[in-house]
């Protein structure tokens, strides 16, 4: 398997990372924020979470803050969109992104999976690939009661401690989601290792994506 680097330490790379509720881009792409600051990579960073209300918005930021900490520039950006109502509300999301379009030009997108049995998920993710036609998109997955995972053709591997790491910050920083039965670290360890496994990560895990269009030069 031939690998692709994003990025090589000391060089510069601008992510911009979307996620409907407070804890999802941590979960899809979490290990590889905290995988490429480890490898040196300049990270600049937008990150905008949709809906994050009372509690759950000062635990999104405060979550940000912790995984962006090492970050060369970072701006967090909280929306107040309904929960569990995206698509009701798609021309307001829409007019959204494009706004923000205006304001970044990234190297990388991560959103949600188009396939996401989650409403909210699949929203964005049809809003992303629409307003931001001519980027580099790749799709993160979130483990849920729906059974909604699927094959993924993209991967990042994880170290070990950066697995450690990730899961320590998402017990840590979101207290609200704790009594949830699959809000675990078995569940987000069992994730990454299956992943890990199919593309024989060095350290035995991975984050996995979907990349629909990919122009090799």
């Amino acid at each position: 398997m031939r690998n692709i680097a994003l990025a090589s330490r000391g060089e510069r790379l601008s992510v911009l990372c979307l996620g409907a509720h407070s804890d999802d881009i941590e979960i899809g792409v979490g290990g590889t924020i905290l995988s490429l600051l480890s490898r040196g990579v300049i990270l600049d960073v937008h990150w905008c979470v949709f809906s994050a209300s009372g509690e759950r918005e000062t635990e999104a930021r405060r979550s940000a803050e912790a995984f962006l900490s090492e970050t060369e520039s970072c701006k967090i950006e909280l929306g107040n969109f309904e929960d569990s109502y995206f698509p009701s509300q798609s021309r307001e999301i829409k007019a959204w992104l494009i706004e923000l379009r205006s304001r970044v030009s990234p190297d990388v997108i991560f959103t949600h999976s188009r396939e996401d049995e989650h409403q909210d998920h699949r929203e964005i993710n049809m809003l992303t690939t629409n307003v931001f036609r001519d980027h580099f998109i790749l799709e993160y997955e979130i483990p849920k009661w729906d059974g909604d995972l699927m094959r993924r053709n993209t991967y990042v591997p994880i170290a070990e401690a950066i697995m450690e790491a990730k899961v320590e910050l998402l017990l840590k920083n979101f207290g609200t989601q704790r009594s949830k039965d699959w809000f675990d670290a078995d569940t987000f360890r069992s994730l990454a290792r299956l992943r890990g496994m199919e593309c024989r990560a060095p350290a035995r895990f991975a984050e996995a994506f979907t990349a629909r269009k990919l122009l090799l030069a």
